[in-house]
């Protein structure tokens, strides 16, 4: 089992951040543009898994040089089922640096987006927390 699906799976978002690149890309499944850089990543993930219920990785395939991960997934957001995918490319030091999220139905990508728009004032922030934590270390 991959570390970052063991720290998911955990609910451990120390171990999920270590994991991180510092200029890591995470791309929504329910957003237009890209979001970069380390905190907001972390703000996001931690948001998705309060707003996920019954979450699950079901399968995990990964390309034999280690950098690319793909991790399959079923969740529940308020009472609409979705399957997903995290699509994780790791760097030359292993950290996560391209972080791309898919998912499926339309009814489950619908509810995801409503319950993250309901997040994101928290998510930012705590993003902008981190940042500030960050700059004064």
């Amino acid at each position: 089992m991959h570390p970052f699906r063991k720290a998911v799976e955990a609910r451990d978002h120390e171990a999920v951040t270590a994991l991180l690149a510092d200029d890591v890309v995470f791309t929504s499944p329910v957003a237009f543009k890209p979001y970069p850089g380390k905190p907001i990543t972390a703000a996001i993930l931690r948001g998705v898994l309060r707003v996920f219920e019954d979450f699950t990785y079901i399968r995990e395939i990964a390309n034999p040089d280690g950098r690319d991960l793909a991790l399959v997934f079923t969740a529940t957001v308020n009472g609409r089922k979705l399957t997903g995918c995290d699509f994780l490319h790791f760097d030359e030091d292993g950290k996560i640096d391209d972080f791309m999220v898919m998912v499926r139905p339309l009814s489950g990508a619908n509810a995801l987006a409503d319950a993250m728009n309901a997040q994101f004032d928290q998510i930012a922030r705590e993003a902008a927390e981190a940042s500030r934590r960050s700059a004064i270390s």
